[in-house]
């Protein structure tokens, strides 16, 4: 036995919470630890995905980046923005793009921290930050970087200089959460969930005269919308083309679908966060006081948080009611910063220091353990196989070049397919091209047929793609000087070769 009568393997953990609980060492002490986090975490990644490339939509943000404005036919820009950046200064390798796709989740860790130290107490504060990451919106889910995943530090930030603008109505943290709520805005139009809930929250609370009699709130809503002007001219230009995209792809047709919806993106919400729910439930054995407390708080300031934590996920169910469409529960990834609060903040709920070091040794082991695992899930994965043609980016994408270096001398400006395969195949051509997709032209306005004589382009399509090939070769068809290639694909991992597939390669050089 070590310290305290704990098993020797926690005595490390037990001194790692006494540094996070001590004031002196824990603002050091959490960022090694999230900074550790990151690095475990992007190690399983470059692992556990190495018998894969990269997700499609994470090559969408890529192509966005390549052909930066202030939209996109789907989302706003501001997830492109940050990959746009990332890359100008890292490889354009997996590794560095799950790297990025960590360090943003880990940020998001950071600012939970941050915002339960205005409640929480120190060892409730450190088992909130380890049952945070627990939860698989911060590591599993994190490491496909998209609009939903930058959300994760936006929501953060918002909230945090929301809730410390409403208790002291400063104008700086006013400010600042009118910043952070346009960058949300900017990240996913989603966010309006989180501005409703913040408000609900600010006008439910009895403080309500204090704050809204004060130059806070005009304060945040004045430099948000500044702050929002330039993509709002943007969105009027483009006829609020996003909105056509958000509202026809996540149509349900019918109120009986949206319900089914609705209650599914709930439980979907209450799933992801059950192990620590259920972890946090053994470790303290709440009372029936203590729950009560918990559901319903007994003074203003807790339940405002409990408020702002759960009126963005109810609004949001009610919105899609009304609009009849379908939600998802992974866009709750963004919604959890208060969650520790939540759970942790009543004083009737006893959490004592052992119960906190093992919640804190569950969390360390964990990504320790899957990371050890991440070579066998690797290789799981490609004997399993993988949708959307995701093992043979890299390797179509060095046959594209191949041919296209073989046909004209020429950089390759433009890459050509439909969408998932388009932004998978684009991410790694060396010549870093646009992408046009052949199925929906209309969601790669930046490139016209004047573009495509001018600057030639290489279309790929499998050959059981029909809708693909018919738009591709229809192409070709009415340009002059088409040539074409039939490949067959397949990757070799561990001596275990998956299933080849064929593909069509047109290349379309530039006209003289």
């Amino acid at each position: 036995m070590g310290e305290g009568g704990d098993p020797r393997v926690l005595v490390p953990i037990n001194r790692l919470v006494e540094a996070l609980v001590d004031p002196a060492r824990r603002g050091r002490t959490v960022l090694i630890v999230l900074a550790s986090y990151a690095v475990v975490w992007t190690l399983y990644a470059a692992l556990a995905k190495s018998s894969q490339d990269i997700h499609f939509d994470m090559g969408e943000v890529v192509a966005w980046s390549r052909d930066p404005a202030l939209g996109t036919p789907k989302h706003p820009p501001f997830s492109a923005w940050v990959v746009g950046a990332w890359f100008s200064v890292l490889p354009l390798t997996d590794w560095a793009y799950y790297l990025l796709a960590v360090i943003v989740a880990t940020i998001g860790l950071w600012i939970a921290w941050v915002v339960s130290g205005d409640w929480l107490d120190g060892d409730k504060r450190v088992a909130g930050l380890a049952l945070l990451t627990l939860i698989p919106f911060f590591n599993f889910q994190a490491l496909k970087f998209n609009a939903n995943a930058i959300l994760i530090p936006l929501w953060g930030a918002t909230t945090l200089w929301f809730v410390r603008s409403f208790a002291t109505r400063s104008l700086g943290y006013a400010a600042l959460a009118g910043v952070a709520a346009a960058a949300a805005m900017l990240g996913k139009y989603w966010s309006i969930m989180l501005l409703a809930g913040l408000g609900v929250a600010a006008l439910v609370d009895k403080r309500r005269a204090a704050y809204w009699s004060s130059a806070a709130p005009w304060m945040t809503a004045g430099v948000g919308l500044l702050a929002l002007s330039p993509h709002l001219a943007w969105l009027a230009a483009h006829h609020f083309t996003p909105f056509g995209y958000a509202l026809n792809s996540h149509a349900s047709g019918s109120f009986a679908d949206a319900l089914l919806s609705a209650m599914a993106f709930l439980a979907g919400v209450a799933g992801y966060v059950s192990v620590p729910v259920l972890l946090l439930w053994v470790a303290a054995r709440p009372s029936a006081a203590a729950l009560k407390d918990t559901l319903w708080p007994s003074d203003s300031s807790r339940r405002f948080a409990l408020v702002a934590f759960a009126a963005p996920l109810l609004i949001a169910t009610l919105a899609a009611l009304l609009a009849r469409a379908q939600i998802v529960s992974l866009w709750a990834m963004s919604a959890m910063t208060l969650l520790p609060v939540v759970l942790l903040s009543s004083p009737i709920l006893m959490l004592s220091r052992r119960a906190v070091v093992r919640l804190t040794a569950i969390a360390v082991a964990v990504p320790l353990v899957v990371t050890l695992a991440a070579p066998a899930i690797a290789i799981v994965i490609h004997r399993r196989g993988v949708a959307h043609h995701a093992t043979h980016y890299r390797l179509l994408a060095g046959e594209v070049e191949r041919i296209w270096h073989d046909t004209t001398g020429r950089p390759l400006r433009l890459i050509g397919s439909y969408t998932n395969l388009v932004n998978g195949l684009a991410f790694y051509l060396s010549d870093h091209p646009s992408t046009y997709d052949v199925l929906g032209p209309d969601q790669t306005p930046w490139v016209d047929q004047a573009r495509i004589a001018r600057e030639g382009i290489a279309m790929v399509c499998p050959l059981d793609e029909a809708a693909c090939l018919k738009a591709a070769t229809g192409l070709a068809d009415r340009n002059p000087g088409s040539r074409r290639t039939e490949v067959s694909i397949a990757r070799r991992y561990f001596g275990v070769t998956d299933t080849p597939q064929r593909y069509l390669i047109i290349m379309l050089p530039p006209r003289a």
